[in-house]
């Protein structure tokens, strides 16, 4: 099957990348500098990624909000205009079907950001729960770029006068020479940042622009990873799947509160699953893990007690350039959750030591006020 492309593919040859295979995407990994010196730049200034792989829909009609709020956890009703929130599609088993940004357009209008391993499933999802009047446009060939980093704001602000008033979760309408750019203040690198949905046109000259900027310098999918990593950010695959719940996931501040003490609005698939979950607790939890050694630990290798029995599986490894060593994500039995407990990872039968660590591993650079 032949790869897609982005609207900056040519960009990125250009700029030296490696480019890989991604949920069906031609996508650059690194550039010139490597794994390394591009997360490190991100952590220090600002780092631009190609994210225009990603799902990108809007939805809109008479009672948008009330349909949405059938199928995620989110309180969407109450979500403010230009405003955004993580949240989970869910299965009737409680397992994550993937994981999104929806932002409130208008009063009957939604903007998702979703994956793009899961978005020709997520359109099929979404339009067969929708009503009357209701429609699900897909914006092909938009491009967007995530701008992250303790420089981002400043950076951006440059070209875009105005777009650091933006707070964590904050969305806004920008002119650019007549060109309409719809930015958030979000990205999944721990980092203070944005991201831009601009029309695909534009997307390489968008980016050029960015690129000669003093602090900013061009992120593949590596750093991003092992960015996100740090931050203690699930990847949907990895530590979101069908058969892992939000609750199992430790992502229980996903599940919005109004959600879960009114009846009538315990509407999404899997809702007596999670709030069971919820009051009674979880046979597993995801993790950090610290290792304590220089050999990085990998996906689907087993953990394992002070005994040597399997108590859980690694979901994401590699190096945390950040903390300097090797870090990972995975999960185990709830009782060998707690912070600082001592375990160990099966390495081709080797037992690295492992420690469980608090998560973020890193602290975040959100905006908030």
């Amino acid at each position: 099957m032949s790869l897609k492309h982005t609207p900056l593919d040519n960009l990125h040859r250009e700029l030296g990348a490696r480019m890989v295979p991604f949920a069906g995407y031609d996508m650059p990994v690194q550039y010139s500098d490597g794994i390394i010196a591009e997360h490190r730049h991100t952590r220090a200034q600002a780092g631009l990624f190609d994210v225009s792989h990603m799902g990108q829909f809007v939805v809109q009609g008479p009672g948008i909000a009330a349909t949405l709020e059938g199928l995620v956890p989110a309180d969407l009703e109450a979500l403010g205009e230009n405003r955004q929130v993580y949240t989970l599609f869910t299965n009737d088993e409680g397992g994550v079907r993937d994981d999104l940004i929806v932002t409130r357009w208008g009063a009957e209008e939604f903007f998702l950001v979703v994956n793009a391993a899961c978005k020709d499933e997520d359109r099929a999802w979404i339009e067969s729960h929708l009503g009357t009047g209701q429609q699900l446009r897909e914006l092909e060939g938009q491009g967007l770029l995530a701008l992250q980093g303790p420089a981002a704001r400043s950076a951006l602000a440059q070209i875009l006068p105005g777009v650091d008033q933006l707070m964590f979760l904050d969305g806004g309408y920008f002119q650019l020479g007549g060109i309409e750019l719809y930015v958030t203040c979000s990205g999944y690198t721990g980092e203070d940042g944005f991201e831009i949905s601009v029309p695909g046109d534009h997307a390489a000259a968008l980016a050029r622009r960015l690129l000669g900027l003093a602090e900013v310098a061009p992120v593949g999918l590596g750093a991003r990873d092992s960015l996100r990593l740090e931050a203690g950010l699930c990847l949907y695959g990895h530590e979101l799947s069908p058969t892992i719940t939000p609750i199992e996931a430790r992502l229980n501040w996903a599940i919005a509160r109004s959600r879960r003490s009114d009846a009538a609005r315990q509407t999404y698939p899997g809702a007596d699953v999670i709030a069971r979950q919820l009051h009674e607790g979880t046979g597993r939890q995801r993790v950090g893990l610290r290792v304590l050694g220089k050999r990085p630990v990998r996906e689907g290798q087993v953990i394992l007690d002070g005994e040597g029995n399997s108590v859980g599986e690694v979901t994401s490894g590699g190096f945390g350039a950040t903390v300097d060593g090797p870090v990972a994500m995975g999960y185990v039995a709830s009782e060998q959750a707690a912070v600082g407990t001592s375990l160990a990872v099966d390495a081709r039968g080797k037992a690295l030591p492992v420690e469980v660590c608090a998560l973020p591993m890193v602290p975040p650079g959100y905006r908030r006020s």
